[in-house]
C-alpha cells in the first residue's frame, strides 16, 4: 500500500476492498436537464458550471446509456492490467430529475451490462423526493449504490452567489431522508470561491462530517471560459499550494472512515482551465499528500476537535 492511501481513505482503495479487484467508474450522460437550467428554479445553471454539466462531454453525446457503457469498457479493457468491473456513474447535470419510472428504465439499462456492478447517481439535494429515494433504496438492496449530493458550500450566501437554487437546509434534509433508507451519501464540496475564508470552507467540512455522510468529493474551483464566474473580473483562483493546504486541513477534520471519492476537480477536456494548475490532477494530489506528510498527520487526525492551523 502506498503512502498516499495510508494518508486518506481513497475511493480506489475502498472499491478494491469491497470487490477484491480494481473497479472503475464509467461517466454517463443520460440526457437529464436541471431545474437551474429549464426555468423550474432558474436559467443559466450554477455560475461555475460548464456546458456539459460536468459530464463526459461531446464524445458521449447522442449515445444511449448502453452504448456509452460498451464504448467505455472497450477502452478500459485495453489497459494493462485490464479493468473488468465498473460502476455506472450518472454524472451529467441532475440525474434524479425525472419521474421515478423513467429513472428506473435508465438505471436498469446500466445494470443490464454484466460487468456493471453498481450505480453512482449524482444529483442535487432538492431533487430527491421520497419516491426517488425509495427507488434508490430498492436498487441499494441488490447492488452497490452511491448517492452523490451537491452541496459545494455550507454558506447560504455563497449558494445564492453561485446561483445554486437551494440552501444548506435542503442538503441536510436530503441526507437525513437518504440515511433513513440506508443509502450511502457522498457530498460535493468546492474550495476556492474568492470571497470564502478558510473558516468558511472548514465550516462546510464540519457540516458534512457532522451529518455522517459516507463519502466526500473535494473539488478545487476552476473557471471555465464562457461561464458567469469566469467573466467576473474579481474572481481569481487560489494557488495549488493554497489548495493543498486547505485539502489537508479538510482531510484532518473528516472521520477516518469517510471515503474520499475525489481530491480535486477534473476540468472538461479541450478547455484551458483558470488557474492552469487545476488541469494537473496528479500533481495536486501529490502536493496534498506531501502536505500531510510534512505535518505528520492523516485523515481523521483532528476529527472531533476544534482545531486551527499553526
Amino acid at each position: 500500500m502506498d503512502d498516499r492511501n495510508e494518508r486518506y481513505r481513497s475511493f480506489s482503495r475502498y472499491l478494491g476492498d469491497a470487490f477484491g479487484e480494481r473497479v472503475h467508474k464509467i461517466a454517463l450522460d443520460a440526457g437529464f436537464s436541471c431545474p437551474n437550467l429549464d426555468g423550474a428554479k432558474g436559467r443559466g445553471g450554477c455560475t461555475y458550471c460548464d456546458a456539459n454539466g460536468s459530464g463526459p462531454g461531446p464524445r458521449m453525446r447522442g449515445l444511449s446509456v448502453r452504448q456509452q457503457i460498451v464504448r467505455s469498457i472497450e477502452v478500459a479493457e485495453r489497459r494493462r492490467p485490464p479493468v473488468r468491473k465498473f460502476l455506472a456513474y450518472f454524472q451529467a447535470r441532475t440525474n434524479t430529475y425525472a419521474p421515478a419510472p423513467r429513472l428506473r428504465v435508465l438505471y436498469d439499462e446500466a445494470l443490464d451490462h454484466p460487468q456493471v456492478v453498481g450505480l453512482d447517481v449524482s444529483t442535487r439535494p432538492d431533487c430527491v423526493p421520497d419516491d426517488v429515494l425509495d427507488l434508490l433504496a430498492e436498487y441499494a438492496a441488490s447492488t452497490h449504490l452511491w448517492l452523490e449530493l451537491g452541496l459545494q458550500s455550507a454558506s447560504d450566501d455563497t449558494l445564492r452567489r453561485i446561483n445554486r437554487g437551494h440552501g444548506t437546509a435542503d442538503f441536510a434534509d436530503a441526507v437525513r431522508r437518504a440515511h433513513e433508507r440506508g443509502l450511502r451519501v457522498a457530498a460535493h464540496v468546492i474550495f476556492g470561491f474568492p470571497w470564502e475564508t478558510r473558516e468558511m470552507m472548514m465550516a462546510t467540512i464540519d457540516l458534512v462530517a457532522s451529518l455522517g455522510v459516507e463519502g466526500v468529493k473535494l473539488h478545487s474551483l476552476y473557471l471555465v471560459p464562457g461561464t458567469p464566474l469566469h467573466a467576473d473580473a474579481h474572481c481569481v483562483g487560489i494557488s495549488q499550494d493554497e489548495y493543498a493546504a486547505l485539502a489537508a486541513d479538510a482531510l484532518e477534520r473528516l472521520p477516518p472512515e469517510t471515503v474520499v471519492l475525489r481530491l480535486t476537480g477534473d476540468p472538461p477536456p479541450g478547455i484551458a482551465p483558470d488557474p492552469p494548475w487545476t488541469g494537473d490532477k496528479q500533481a495536486t494530489i501529490g502536493k496534498i499528500v506531501a502536505e500531510l506528510q510534512r505535518r505528520g498527520t492523516r485523515q481523521g487526525s483532528r476529527w472531533g476537535k476544534r482545531a486551527t492551523r499553526g
